[in-house]
């Protein structure tokens, strides 16, 4: 059952799938119908999901879930990674990998492999204070608090000297 993510209680379970690259406006709108229906139909042993979904700064894709009225299963997990990965395979793009990082670059979000954003660290290229996209968070109180901080206050700041 597809709601408005802002709907979505604060202690709804959400998964962050961050892409390699900005959609297009056009890839976006055919992202959001494909998200609509995939929701519309996404079911746990034949229960719906109260679910939404959000698409921020043109490529992290953020489904949450409200847990009170039904869990996710096994297999309705499978069915949203499944999802993803068509997702994937559809526009070319990766969504799946945690190793990789987004920041910020004023307004313009990087993405950068762990090991070049290590090096980049160690470089002081970024510093402590760089906002950092947290793609760990858990639920959606934690991703509107804690998702995008400075690296000081994420898993980051082990990189940061």
């Amino acid at each position: 059952m597809l709601v408005e993510f802002n709907q979505l209680p604060e202690t709804s379970r959400v998964w962050i799938y961050q892409a390699n690259r900005s959609f297009t406006e056009d890839e976006l709108a055919e992202i959001r119908s494909k998200l609509d229906m995939f929701i519309e139909q996404w079911t746990a042993h034949g229960s719906d999901l109260e679910s939404g979904y959000i698409i921020e700064y043109k490529r992290f894709i953020i489904i949450g879930l409200n847990q009170n009225l039904n869990n996710a299963t096994g297999c309705s997990i499978d069915a949203s990674v499944h999802f993803i990965q068509q997702l994937e395979k559809d526009y070319n793009v990766d969504l799946m990998d945690k190793m990789n990082v987004s920041y910020k670059q004023g307004e313009f979000v990087a993405y950068k492999e762990l090991s070049e954003f290590k090096k980049m660290a160690k470089d002081r290229a970024i510093s402590k204070n760089t906002i950092v996209f947290n793609n760990l968070v858990a639920t959606k109180a934690e991703f509107l608090e804690h998702w995008e901080v400075p690296a000081k206050d994420s898993w980051h700041a082990r990189f940061l000297n």
